[in-house]
């Protein structure tokens, strides 16, 4: 005997005349195993779906390619090298979650935190021992191929992109969350890996110029304006009217100076934090510095900030005390929120993703060994 159970479908809104592609699990009574299934079936039809006893003219779906997946797994947290990539099963979307097929994805900073499991700190969000999820991946762009019955805010084919700072699992061919979480769509103008790029890095960078309330006509130096952060991080700035000088190497001078620097020091040949100019803001984009070395560098009430360093945060509540030059080094929140105001800087144009390289899903070891080089310029991207 065979049970029919439509825990989705493609079409939410219709009219009695049409039909409405369906997806269906076929759930075989005696044994407790099931199929998928997709129908064609008049929308008369779904209205009534509690009357369903049987169905026909329904295509079985290849087992194997549509309920396997291949993902990047580890048991135990350490190097690029505890990663594999395997054949595990495909997520189904729950009654609030959506269920989306990433076509690319990023290995960033985040992501080898959650994979070394350093600082220690972090292991409080990602499992003390070993890691609560299996599979790696924070960040996604990709497209909605399933939604569960309660899911209001997105549809089947959706484009859409989203982070989850803890990890999602996004280094995957597909995953399954909740529409709560911090999901949206696409810009038209822009492609899957220009908006997984513009997530991650674009996010806490955009968090921390926010936090400082920066000002048009002010000053600000930014410390690593090459990698996913720092390169938001002055793009943003020059958004809100602030003049900006930035460090790099010697071979990346021409793209800093294209994301709107207006002014360049070549850490490789000066010590910025022997620089004569002060300024409102100094950001640390690699926690590279410190407060107290670029103290100099800051006017009276200046404002230090990095995105590194746990003494950072000690820093956050001592150095207010003494009304003067200060460390700001607080968590980010609202990622959502935040999310929305970057793709209205992409649908403007006023924000563009840097890109380093990309790698194939099998290539994720490798990807990782690069991340953790400490010599990306960008976003590493990842496709499936």
């Amino acid at each position: 005997m065979l049970m029919i159970y439509f825990p989705y479908y493609y079409h939410r809104s219709f009219n009695y005349n049409s039909t409405a592609l369906v997806y269906c699990r076929l759930y075989k009574k005696e044994k407790g195993s099931c199929i998928n299934a997709t129908f064609q079936l008049s929308t008369a039809f779904i209205k009534n779906l509690q009357t369903v006893k049987t169905c026909v003219n329904f295509e079985q779906h290849n087992k194997n390619s549509q309920n396997k997946m291949k993902a990047a797994i580890r048991s135990k947290y350490g190097l690029p090298q505890v990663l594999s990539v395997k054949e595990v099963e495909t997520p189904t979307a729950k009654d609030n979650e959506v269920l989306i097929k990433v076509h690319a994805t990023t290995v960033n900073r985040t992501d080898c935190g959650i994979l070394f499991g350093k600082p220690l700190l972090i292991r409080l969000f990602t499992g003390i021992f070993k890691p609560k999820l299996s599979i790696t991946g924070t960040d996604f762009a990709g497209e909605i191929v399933a939604t569960g019955i309660k899911v209001n805010s997105f549809k089947v084919g959706d484009k859409v992109m989203g982070f989850g700072g803890m990890g999602l699992g996004t280094h995957a061919q597909y995953i399954s969350i909740p529409e709560t979480k911090a999901i949206l769509t696409i810009p038209v103008n822009i492609n899957y890996e220009q908006a997984t790029a513009s997530v991650e890095g674009a996010f806490y960078a955009l968090d921390n110029v926010n936090k400082l309330n920066p000002k048009a006509g002010q000053k600000a130096m930014v410390n690593g304006a090459t990698g996913a952060i720092g390169s938001a991080i002055v793009q943003f700035l020059k958004y809100y009217g602030l003049t900006v000088t930035a460090t790099c190497s010697t071979e990346n001078i021409n793209l800093v100076k294209s994301l709107g620097a207006d002014r360049i020091i070549d850490y490789k040949k000066i010590d910025f934090t022997k620089d004569s100019d002060q300024y409102d803001f100094v950001f640390d984009a690699v926690g590279k510095s410190t407060f107290v070395k670029c103290k100099p560098l800051l006017k009276n009430k200046g404002i230090y900030t990095s995105t590194d360093g746990f003494v950072n945060f000690f820093l956050s509540i001592v150095t207010p005390m003494f009304r003067g030059k200060k460390v700001v080094f607080t968590p980010p929140k609202n990622v959502k929120a935040g999310l929305n105001f970057i793709k209205q800087l992409l649908e403007k144009g006023n924000f563009i993703p840097v890109i380093d390289r990309r790698y194939p899903i099998d290539k994720i070891v490798e990807a990782f060994t690069y991340a953790a080089s400490g010599k990306k310029v960008g976003n590493i991207i990842i496709t499936m």
